[in-house]
């Protein structure tokens, strides 16, 4: 039997089966958690940021257009956490992804491992010179692979202005981590 969808599960949360948002949680769980930590860079944060996201979900969900794919939605309410969640913090250091990264790593010879810590150390540091808004683009395009219309969905912007701060973001990636001439 087929996994029912988003909107079918959607559906059947309105009709008071609760534990249909159970699945959904589970179907979005580890994306959210890894959109929040990327935005904020501290796994305590990421998760409770995480948690609130789906309760505000839920809460909301009677707001949700069950026509509409509930993934960029869900993520749109994460996103919004975490903006308003750095406004109020200092900005921290956010790993790409340290996980890959060291399973990557130990299959390297020693001075390349060298060289890829350093290279994402690079790119850490260049992401956390971003804005909040072009950290998210990159994060959600590159990380997530959403499309641009679900990216669009995710921030609640127009399609064009999240085509402009992408362009905006690696453009000015490509400069920080252009070799120094």
């Amino acid at each position: 039997m087929p996994s029912p969808t988003d909107q079918e599960l959607v559906l059947r949360v309105r009709r008071g089966d609760h534990q249909a948002y159970g699945d959904l949680v589970r179907r979005y769980q580890v994306s959210v958690y890894n959109l929040c930590y990327r935005l904020l860079g501290e796994r305590g944060e990421a998760e409770d940021l995480a948690q609130e996201a789906f309760l505000r979900g839920y809460q909301r969900l009677e707001t949700f257009d069950a026509g509409r794919p509930f993934g960029p939605w869900i993520h749109r309410v994460a996103v919004n956490l975490c903006l308003t969640h750095r406004k109020k913090r200092a900005p921290v250091l956010v790993p790409l992804n340290p996980e890959v990264d060291a399973a990557a790593g130990a299959a390297r010879p020693p001075e390349t491992r060298l060289e890829a810590v350093e290279e994402a150390r690079r790119v850490r540091a260049a992401l956390r010179r971003l804005t909040p808004v072009q950290r998210a683009v990159i994060e959600l395009r590159h990380f997530q692979g959403m499309t641009y219309e679900e990216m669009a969905a995710a921030l609640g912007l127009p399609l064009n202005t999240v085509k402009s701060h992408l362009r905006r973001a690696r453009r000015t990636l490509a400069r920080l981590l252009a070799p120094p001439s």
